[in-house]
């Protein structure tokens, strides 16, 4: 199986860089890129199969955690937007669960598509992980499971969707809710949200959708799923600079295991 074969080259020209520009124009914009029936209806069916497959190997947890994905600050009170409290739970199965020939591999190392990621998100490189279960994860989100609401450490996410509930597991955010590089941590904002003074956006897809988000500074979250239909979601990931790996205490915390 080739790129061809999973990306459609003539509605998707990923080595065009007047295409490229486009991308890169919304997601700056937008802070979120979608390309729906990014994977021809094969390659979404052959990455379905796969991950229906290997589900019962997923490893699922639990956290508890702040929006801000930081340890307790003391300087704030318990109920503080620093410190309040969210859950994220869901599955996941890592990188060296998938097949060399998956069809989200060969669309990992395709120096084409990495190429296509730089240039949307504006990166000189992008390399795969160290560690041998971070660069490509599938998760799982069953009845109840969700992502609670967070910003990213990282500068952008790149995500395609594979199964989609019949109800619940929405992507919600808001763009640019603060500013981590200036250090405005915009608290009031936050806790408006949480308590529910002011609505995110909806960003709605469906299966063979390739999203690109910018959540550092942009809020986010994927509501609880609400049928008995899992959500399935593959998370590709790539480092601006080479030999990074995740730490052991986030591996294990995330996945189980160390390798």
């Amino acid at each position: 199986m080739q790129l061809s074969d999973i990306v459609n080259p003539d509605r998707f020209a990923l080595g065009d860089a007047a295409f490229v520009a486009q991308c890169r124009a919304t997601l700056d914009s937008d802070g979120v890129l979608v390309l729906p029936a990014f994977l021809r209806a094969d390659a979404l069916a052959a990455v379905h199969a796969e991950s229906v497959a290997k589900q019962d190997r997923a490893y699922f947890c639990a956290q508890n955690h702040s929006v801000y994905l930081t340890p307790h600050n003391p300087a704030f009170p318990d109920d503080h937007p620093a410190n309040r409290q969210v859950v994220s739970t869901k599955g996941c199965i890592c990188d060296d669960e998938v097949a060399q020939e998956s069809p989200l591999r060969i669309l990992y190392d395709a120096p084409q598509f990495r190429d296509f990621v730089a240039g949307t998100t504006g990166q000189a490189g992008l390399h795969s992980y160290a560690d041998t279960l971070s660069s490509i994860n599938i998760h799982y989100a069953q009845r109840g499971q969700e992502l609670g609401w967070h910003f990213d450490n990282s500068s952008f996410a790149i995500t395609l969707l594979i199964q989609k509930p019949d109800a619940g597991s929405r992507f919600e955010f808001i763009k640019d809710l603060r500013d981590a590089g200036a250090g405005r941590m915009n608290y009031e904002g936050v806790d408006d949200l949480l308590e529910g003074r002011v609505q995110p956006e909806v960003l709605t897809m469906d299966p063979g959708t390739l999203v690109l988000f910018r959540g550092r500074n942009s809020i986010h979250r994927v509501s609880p799923n609400e049928s008995d239909k899992t959500r399935m979601l593959a998370v590709l990931a790539y480092n601006a600079e080479p030999d990074v790996a995740l730490s052991e205490n986030v591996r294990m915390t995330f996945y189980g295991r160390l390798a």
